[in-house]
């Protein structure tokens, strides 16, 4: 298994650890991205995208460091104990992995790497995002030894892979104290932990290199809400309530996935205007506040990519949707987390910032859009469907996102294997209707 790469990077550095607990052994190439490697005709073959990390199992291509873990242990663990088949388990760290995905990572890169990549200062406000991200972490370990569940996990190693990071930024987390602890606790115990902290000095080293940062000037600042819209309507209790709005892409990838799977949703709208999503009997179902948001039976889970994979492991009637084969789930994964952190993320940062906060679109902002489209087109070069020759999560996940970007007037007619995929699943795809009914409403309200 060759393993693109550098030790410096939290996500690869999860990789290594994740390697270290299954006892498998990795050919680790150092890619130098300085020196443009990972722009290589040769690495672009393996990799479109041109990120880290990469690996290559026997011909096999894989990126995203989530997907990536998830893939080397359902390929190679002995036994399920850091990603178990209980699709609550699961659930639960896949709702993690997202967490760290698009939230505690999200919030470094932001935050450090932009500031040492492109000589951004850190402003106030992306601090804010940091605590917050921080704050949901520690309310997630309340009581827990672990991030999900009782036993180690991949979430943890994500986590502690990210969190490390933080520490050598000069970050204080030591005020959350439920982070504080699990952090110690692992610092001891996690597999790999010794080759983690040595990239993570590595990281200090180049960021000292560069610039130096004053904390202290920012610790008074409060956990980021973000205002938002509808009030908390209980209707009949159903076995699944579901809380969500039409208006949101991650919402409406559930609604169509609960349709490809003949699953009834007790959908409750959520009124985050008026705060429904801050009041305490919503917070006791999900800390983090956010939608959308199922309890199936008394299990409460959210990040949309989390809840359409613990509805197909547990309603599917067959895989066909999330498949069990390692190759097409780890595929399939990187989609979603490419999603979640590339495509959906530039819709977020161009287009709900803008309605929510008022905030002109600038020329970065549409770059970032544009160059996700690429990679979208790249991914669809040759193939009907996103992750294969089927339909799957993957594809139900991108279509409530670019769906978005059409009642947005993003015009990706440029990119012909997307219009090409667009246009096929608007035909072809399991709830298609509910979810452009939540297109329409989402274009009225920016309007």
């Amino acid at each position: 298994m060759d393993f693109y790469y550098l030790p410096l990077s939290a996500p690869c550095r999860a990789v290594t650890m994740t390697a270290e607990a299954l006892g498998v052994k990795l050919n680790k190439i150092k890619l130098d991205l300085f020196a443009g490697a990972h722009l290589k005709p040769e690495f672009l073959k393996l990799n479109p995208q041109h990120t880290i990390p990469t690996l290559v199992d026997n011909g096999f291509s894989i990126w995203e460091s989530r997907a990536i873990i998830i893939y080397l242990v359902e390929k190679y663990g002995k036994n399920d104990s850091l990603y178990p088949k209980c699709p609550k388990k699961r659930a639960l760290i896949n709702q993690r992995l997202f967490f760290d995905a698009g939230t505690l990572y999200q919030a470094f890169f932001d935050a450090y790497v932009e500031k040492y990549m492109f000589k951004k200062p850190i402003d106030a406000e992306k601090i804010k995002k940091i605590d917050t991200a921080f704050e949901f972490l520690n309310t997630f370990l309340e009581g827990h030894t672990y991030a999900a569940g009782d036993t180690l996990t991949l979430a943890d190693l994500s986590l502690l892979a990210t969190v490390s990071s933080y520490e050598v930024a000069k970050y204080d987390f030591s005020k959350y104290a439920n982070v504080a602890r699990w952090y110690e606790n692992l610092k001891k115990t996690a597999p790999g932990w010794e080759e983690n902290w040595a990239g993570c000095i590595e990281y200090g080293k180049l960021l000292n290199a560069f610039w130096t940062l004053n904390y202290k000037a920012f610790s008074n600042f409060s956990e980021t809400i973000f205002p938002v819209f509808i009030k908390l309507n209980m209707r009949g209790i159903l076995k699944m309530d579901f809380y969500y709005l039409p208006v949101s892409a991650p919402c409406r990838a559930v609604t169509m996935t609960a349709e490809a799977l003949g699953v009834k949703l007790n959908k409750i709208k959520l009124d985050l205007f008026a705060g429904a999503h801050l009041k305490p009997e919503f917070l006791k179902l999900n800390p983090q506040h956010t939608i959308p948001t199922l309890v199936d039976n008394g299990f409460s889970i959210w990040e949309s990519r989390a809840i359409i994979i613990y509805l197909v492991e547990k309603y599917g009637k067959n895989d066909s949707l999330y498949p069990k084969c390692p190759k097409k789930r780890a595929l399939i994964n990187q989609r979603l987390f490419f999603d979640a952190g590339t495509l959906y993320q530039a819709f977020f940062d161009a287009y709900v910032e803008k309605y929510m906060f008022k905030k002109p679109i600038d020329a970065e902002k549409i770059k970032k859009i544009d160059t996700a489209f690429e990679f979208l087109n790249t991914f669809l070069e040759g193939h009907t469907y996103a992750a294969g020759d089927t339909l799957t999560l993957a594809d139900l996940s991108l279509l409530a996102t670019v769906s978005s970007y059409e009642v947005a007037k993003y015009d990706f007619s440029k990119y012909p294997n997307v219009a090409r995929w667009y246009e096929n699943l608007k035909k072809t795809a399991p709830g298609w209707e509910e979810n452009w009914a939540g297109c329409i409403e989402y274009g009225e309200l920016m309007n």
